[in-house]
């Protein structure tokens, strides 16, 4: 495999895993931006604590708008909360909420199957279950190497 088939599969499991994600309340329709934006911010947010809108749009490479709105649906979500920057009154600065809203155990319980089936062409049980183990492995072993 070379680095541009890494990147294709990228991009394919980037694919099923927004499939996955079930629909906000209200449904997608109702939100600006895609589930991929949110995500993106949200992990840099998970990884940078009390960060300015303008720092996340920094490290993501997303434009500042796009943060924005992400952010919003985040607090919407009750997924993060954001505090005054006591250096810059005029900043807020963007954290994580203390506890797992609602929305974050819905989309955390929702089951990956649906979506490999429709990805795999096929519905048979043994193999969704094969690339789901192999997929944990994946997971587990990458995780594990960028500790």
């Amino acid at each position: 495999m070379n680095g541009v088939e890494l990147f294709l599969l990228g991009r394919a499991l980037m694919k099923i895993g927004e499939d996955a994600l079930p629909e906000p309340p209200g449904g997608a329709a109702k939100y600006a931006g895609s589930a991929r934006m949110v995500l993106i911010v949200a992990s840099d947010i998970a990884e940078h604590p009390a960060s300015a809108v303008g720092e996340i749009a920094a490290r993501t490479g997303l434009p500042q708008s796009q943060v924005s709105t992400a952010i919003a649906r985040l607090k919407e979500a009750s997924s993060v909360i954001t505090t005054t920057d006591p250096a810059d009154r005029r900043r807020a600065l963007v954290s994580q909420a203390p506890d797992v809203s609602d929305r974050l155990a819905q989309v955390r319980a929702t089951s990956i199957e649906p979506a490999l089936v429709a990805a795999l062409g096929t519905d048979d049980p043994a193999r969704v279950a094969e690339v789901v183990r192999t997929l944990q492995q994946l997971a587990r072993d990458l995780q594990r190497s960028g500790e």
